[in-house]
């Protein structure tokens, strides 16, 4: 690919990214429960992901500080969404888990989420919305195994 190919596909790669993200993040707020938060979404959905987790795989995926990562979940604490419990083998690791209200929410959140993004979807014919979820699949691995090697 010649440079001037490659300089248009990032300009239009930046203003897509811009315009999508900002207007889902504005469409997530208002869909979002008062007390939740989209950041705070982020952090159940993972937590549902992975049944039980520690602090510093949530810290890690969601790139931010242990510190940040325990100031968040101890909000989801307190609002009744999230649990610690000591690991089984060694009682100094906590995992986290999310509670019954905490797996009510998330699954409402989803409901809500996937009405909306199945509207928009829904303008794309079955072979475009494949190949573009796909793609963007792609993309996200490559980055992952980009940042892994740097981390290494």
């Amino acid at each position: 690919m010649d440079g001037n190919m490659l300089e248009q596909l990032i300009e239009r790669y930046e203003m897509a990214t811009f315009s999508v993200n900002r207007s889902l993040h504005v469409i997530l707020r208002d869909r979002m429960p008062a007390q939740l938060t989209i950041e705070q979404y982020g952090v159940l959905r993972y937590i549902e992901s992975r049944q039980l987790c520690h602090s510093s795989d949530l810290a890690e995926f969601m790139c931010v500080g242990k510190s940040a990562i325990t100031a968040i979940v101890t909000r989801l604490v307190d609002k009744g969404l999230v649990g610690r419990k000591p690991d089984d083998r060694d009682r100094r690791i906590i995992r986290l888990y999310l509670t019954p209200e905490g797996k009510r929410m998330v699954a409402d959140c989803k409901a809500a989420i996937g009405r909306m993004l199945a509207g928009y979807i829904g303008y794309f014919e079955e072979k475009e919305a494949l190949g573009f979820i796909e793609t963007y699949e792609k993309l996200a691995a490559v980055m992952a195994e980009d940042e892994r090697r740097n981390r290494e």
